[in-house]
């Protein structure tokens, strides 16, 4: 069946259309307005080269610790979501576990939250005079586990971290899952014949015909951290002072302080980040169904 026949190109045009005008104009437009000095405080706009590139990336008004924090805060939360996600559906899948449909759908259950609700959630339950965490660990006799965790500019990235992780890792969890429910049990049959441990079949089965999919859930993850805002806003907004501030909330207060330039520039180098890695996974997984 010829399916040209059936659905002619043209008829993909508004969709087009639609995608220029909504993404592909507004990002171009962006990226040239990331090379002048527009604000809200003139009505001049006037070409400036790469000097808010320049100062994004240099040390004196702290747009590239920023950067920094954007980059750790997604290498952690993918490497430890797909690793917790893989545990998770491991555990999961088997027949071990009593009740794995309930686990699931509780570990799960996050997910379908807002951030920002799981964020105003998380703000109270953390309070360090009256949340109800610091509160428990008096309650045990933990006085000295009770912690300002997110007023301490030592504890506040990493427990916004945590709490990512605690919200996304069941999404991660169900991905992988489908992803195990699509293998043949006549693999694990032959390797159990053969003698082979439960260890021994995760590493020469299961890893390697799950590889697609742990590629997926990679760029998920990461276009995800790259874009994050919600949490961190709802949590810290981006404190104390700048310890928890991403690039998103960055562009976001450059935006708020009239500083257009400077926030196109740091939504510019967002935009870089994330398509470039996505491309090299994308490549990375279309090499890997071809082989």
């Amino acid at each position: 069946m010829n399916m040209k026949k059936r659905y002619p190109t043209y008829m993909a045009a508004g969709a087009f259309v639609l995608f220029g005008v909504l993404v592909f104009l507004p990002g171009i437009l962006g990226i040239f307005y990331s090379f002048t000095d527009w604000n809200s405080y003139t009505s001049e706009v006037n070409f400036v080269g790469l000097r808010n590139y320049a100062k994004a990336f240099s040390n004196t008004e702290g747009y590239s610790g920023y950067i920094g924090n954007t980059l750790i805060f997604t290498l952690v939360t993918t490497a430890l979501k797909t690793i917790l996600g893989v545990g998770l559906a491991l555990m999961f899948n088997g027949k071990w576990v009593k009740g794995n449909h309930v686990h699931r759908m509780i570990i799960f259950s996050p997910q379908v939250m807002s951030y920002l609700i799981v964020g105003l959630v998380f703000k109270s339950l953390l309070n360090p005079t009256n949340g109800f965490i610091n509160n428990f660990l008096r309650g045990c006799g933990l006085d000295f586990l009770a912690k300002s965790w997110l007023s301490d500019p030592r504890l506040a990235f990493g427990t916004v971290i945590a709490v990512d992780i605690w919200k996304g890792v069941g999404y991660i969890m169900m991905v992988i899952m489908a992803g195990l429910q699509v293998i043949s049990v006549s693999y694990y049959e032959a390797a159990s014949m053969d003698g082979a441990s439960f260890w021994q079949k995760t590493r020469h089965i299961t890893i390697p015909l799950l590889a697609p999919v742990l590629i997926n859930a990679t760029v998920l993850n990461l276009t995800y951290g790259f874009r994050v805002f919600d949490i961190i806003y709802s949590l810290t907004n981006g404190g104390p002072g700048h310890a928890t501030e991403v690039l998103n909330t960055a562009v976001y207060s450059e935006f708020a302080k009239g500083n257009y330039a400077m926030g196109t520039t740091l939504s510019s180098i967002l935009f870089i980040f994330v398509m470039g890695i996505s491309y090299f996974l994308l490549k990375a997984l279309e090499m890997k169904e071809e082989d």
